[in-house]
């Protein structure tokens, strides 16, 4: 969430930013929280001032009492509990201001910075990087909207009948969409075969180049409870599209971006420790309420999935430069995979509502002619590391200041399988990206 410090100092900036994301009444918001603050500031000066008053008064009565004045004792006495009665009530009044202003700070969204793009929705984000016009096998001048870069794109039309990836899993053996409608309901598709043996591929080709990027690969609870999901904000903003335990109280994760940052909750890190790279293979799991139609056919949103994630704990002033390091990596992932991408800034009505900033990538999917996107990476700026409490210790000044948190996909598995074997199909079979060969064992999935 959003510091006090930050919206009091900067009270014109938070509210432009609020308004780039289009969050509805922003100054109102804003306005609230600063009475609130001063209700609570202005309450706490007069527990201070009673508690010392009541201090004063409770070390006259045992010097009256020794002076043998009893009286005067008594009435020290009585007024040191009208005191404690007034304290109390100060007390009480203090613990609602604070519940009321945790809750209304909950309900703003973090701020975007300000190379964030205007804009309301999906088409006003900026097409910032692409890989090469496959038709003509040349670079793409970028930056451009969605629109211009549709009218600049030409992939490669491949020959013959184009299947989309679900029949061609059907065809091949590859997953049993059927099956898992039988065994859970739909989106929970059951891999067989080479269709297995892809996802497996995937993720510990995608984990081997994690660590080769320096990342320790933490392998985490795939359940949270109450407070993890808060510290990372899916709480309370996304509790209806998690899958609740009630029994327990805890939650299936949807991204390991929820445990692993939580790693660093209440934590108060050493400077040199700093930047923490972590990434993390889960099952993920999304209830997805509200979705339907064409564009969740098949792989295309799914309720269970295998995602890897990497995660960055950073010092503010380096965070920037941790940022653009994970996009190339992510980008190097999709190169390895000879997947046509594109790279999306996110406008400021597109973005999350715990972002600073977010760069989508999307890959070209030749058969359903449409683009997909595979991974969002984030920069949070200091908003989750305010809610986790995840500090880091200055080495020149001594003093804690907030981190920033970072994460991204690395990659998200059903889009990229969708991608591989609609844009790889031969006449005689899907070709294996030779950088999965040696995991796969096959050159091709006959």
């Amino acid at each position: 969430m959003l510091t006090l410090k930050l919206i009091t100092e900067e009270r014109e900036r938070v509210i432009k930013g609020l308004e780039k994301k289009h969050f509805a009444n922003a100054e109102e918001a804003i306005n609230e929280v600063m009475a609130v603050d001063k209700k609570r500031r202005e309450t706490q000066q007069e527990l201070d001032a009673n508690l010392s008053e009541q201090k004063k008064a409770a070390a006259q009565i045992g010097m009256l009492m020794k002076q043998g004045n009893k009286e005067a004792a008594e009435e020290a006495k009585a007024k040191v509990a009208q005191l404690k009665d007034k304290s109390k009530e100060l007390e009480s009044v203090m613990g609602q201001a604070q519940q009321e202003l945790t809750t209304l700070l909950c309900q703003i969204p973090n701020i975007p910075y300000d190379e964030v793009p205007e804009g309301k929705a999906a088409e006003d984000n900026v097409v910032v990087k692409t890989s090469p016009n496959l038709s003509q096998g040349e670079e793409i001048k970028t930056p451009m909207t969605v629109e211009e870069f549709s009218n600049v794109w030409t992939p490669i039309t491949l020959p013959g009948e184009v299947l989309p990836h679900w029949e061609l899993a059907k065809k091949y053996n590859l997953i049993d969409f059927d099956l898992g409608v039988k065994i859970s309901g739909a989106g929970f598709p059951v891999y067989i075969g080479y269709g297995a043996r892809l996802q497996r591929a995937l993720i510990n080709f995608f984990l081997d180049e994690a660590r080769a990027s320096g990342y320790t690969e933490i392998m985490p609870p795939t359940v949270v409870n109450q407070a993890s999901g808060y510290g990372t904000g899916q709480l309370p903003d996304k509790e209806g599209q998690m899958y609740h335990c009630e029994i327990d109280d805890l939650y299936l994760i949807p991204t390991a971006e929820v445990p692993v940052t939580n790693i660093y909750r209440d934590v108060i890190l050493d400077e040199s420790e700093l930047p923490i790279k972590n990434c993390a293979y889960t099952q993920c799991f999304r209830r997805e309420a509200g979705s339907y139609g064409k564009d969740v056919r098949g792989l295309n949103r799914l309720h269970e999935f295998s995602k890897i994630e990497i995660v960055r704990i950073d010092k503010p002033e380096h965070s920037k430069e941790s940022h653009k390091e994970m996009l190339e990596h992510v980008e190097g992932l999709l190169k390895k995979l000879e997947l046509p991408y594109r790279i999306l800034l996110l406008c400021g009505g597109d973005q999350s509502f715990t972002s600073s900033i977010c760069y989508d990538f999307e890959v070209y999917s030749e058969a359903q002619k449409r683009w997909l996107e595979v991974s969002s990476v984030s920069n949070f700026d200091t908003y989750q590391a305010n809610r986790l409490k995840c500090r880091y210790r200055n080495s020149q000044t001594k003093k804690t200041e907030l981190c920033h948190t970072l994460n991204g996909s690395a990659l998200a598995l059903p889009r990229i399988v969708a991608a591989i074997l609609e844009n790889n199909q031969t006449e005689d079979g899907i070709k294996v990206p030779k950088v999965l060969v040696p995991y796969m064992g096959t050159d091709i999935i006959k």
